[in-house]
This record gives structure tokens, sequence and C-alpha cells, in this order.
């Protein structure tokens, strides 16, 4: 039972089936694309995480606004998160996923206006754990041919919330950093990682980068 755990994705499993269960109950309080039933549910509002509710920054990353948003991102985690988990293991995974998600609503904190939900930060941040296998695994040429069909669908998105004002294409911006530093910190079990003093570096740029993002929130 407990082999069968250690090679089954089972947090990222779980992690889609609450996103489902918060979108029911969403539904049946008055509608996803509610204005209040999104504050009431934890969407990321400035005005309220000045005030002090700071767990938006998390919670944001769980609730979506309208069903194809839910799909659309429910595929890119189950997916994505399956191959991430795989690598990393159940405990980095969680931090991967609750960490992008943190410095993905952080930066739309800093420099977005309104509200903002989904776990698109999250998914961003997939994209920048996924890259951390690239360094781990540098000579395996399924992850290397991968990497390069992810860096141009992360461009195409880019691109795309340029064009699309609805979009936070800083939350995304921060939820690829945020995957990527805490990545690199964690490191991939069982292979070529980072020394130390390199994973010393790269935790405490992750820690600068929340720290500046939540005082320019602050501060605006």
């Amino acid at each position: 039972m407990i082999d069968q755990l250690k090679r089954r994705s089972f947090l990222t499993e779980a992690s889609v089936l609450v996103m489902v269960i918060i979108f029911i109950l969403m539904t049946f309080a008055g509608g996803s694309t509610n204005s209040k039933v999104l504050i009431d549910f934890g969407a990321e509002n400035n005005t309220l995480i000045n005030a002090g509710q700071w767990w938006r920054l998390l919670s944001a990353s769980f609730i979506h606004i309208g069903y194809q948003h839910l799909i659309l991102n429910l595929i890119f985690i189950y997916f994505l998160g399956k191959i991430v988990e795989n690598n990393f293991g159940h405990w980095r995974f969680m931090f991967i996923f609750l960490i992008s998600g943190i410095v993905g609503n952080l930066f739309s904190f800093a420099f977005d206006t309104g509200l903002s939900a989904g776990s698109s930060t999250v998914i961003f941040g997939l994209f920048g754990a996924y890259f951390s296998l690239y360094f781990a695994y540098p000579n395996n040429m399924e992850i290397r041919q991968q990497s390069s069909s992810f860096v141009i669908l992360i461009l195409f998105n880019l691109l795309f919330d340029i064009f699309m004002p609805s979009i936070s294409l800083v939350g995304h911006l921060g939820g690829l950093v945020g995957g990527f530093l805490i990545s690199q910190v964690l490191g991939v079990p069982n292979e070529k990682t980072l020394n130390k003093k390199s994973k010393i570096i790269y935790a405490n740029a992750l820690i600068i980068v929340i720290m500046v993002m939540y005082y320019i929130g602050l501060n605006r």
C-alpha cells in the first residue's frame, strides 16, 4: 500500500478534487463569476490583503471564474502535476504547488488591481519546476525536448496575456519564478542537485522576491 502511494501522484489528484468541490460550492452560493462569491471564497483582492487577509494569497489559487477557466486549468494541473510530483516526490511537490501560487498572487498583489483567482499561477510554477528537471537530467532527451515545447507554450501564453487585460500576466510570471526558485532549493530526489551554497542563494532569492512583492503591494 505504501509503495503504491509513493508511485501514485495522489496530491495532484487531491488538488484537482478540491478545486472541483470548491467550484461546486461556489456555484450553489451564487455562481463562480459573482464578485461577492469570489471574495467570500478567497479571491485575491488588494484592499482586503492590505487589511490583513494575507491568506488570500494562497486561497486564490484554488478558485476559478467560470467553468471554462476551471476545466482548462485542471487539465494542465492534472497532467503537468503528475510529471512534477512523480519526479520530485509528494512533499516537494506540495511546496512547489503552494509557493508557486503564493508568489504568483504576490506579483498580482504588487502590480494588478481588482479581483484575481485561478490556479494559473500554480501551473506556471509547475513549468518552472519542470525546467529544474532539465538541469537535473541534462542527458535526458525526452525532458530536453519537452522543455523546448514548454518554452514555446509559455511564450505563447504570455503573448496571449498581453492582449487579454483580464488575465494577470505578472501573476503568471510570478508563478514561474516562484516554482523555479523553490524547486531549485528543494532539488530532485536521488539525482544530481545543487550544492548547499547554491541552494542557499536560491532560497535567499526566493525570500527577497516574496518580501519585495509584499512590500510593493502594501505601499502602492
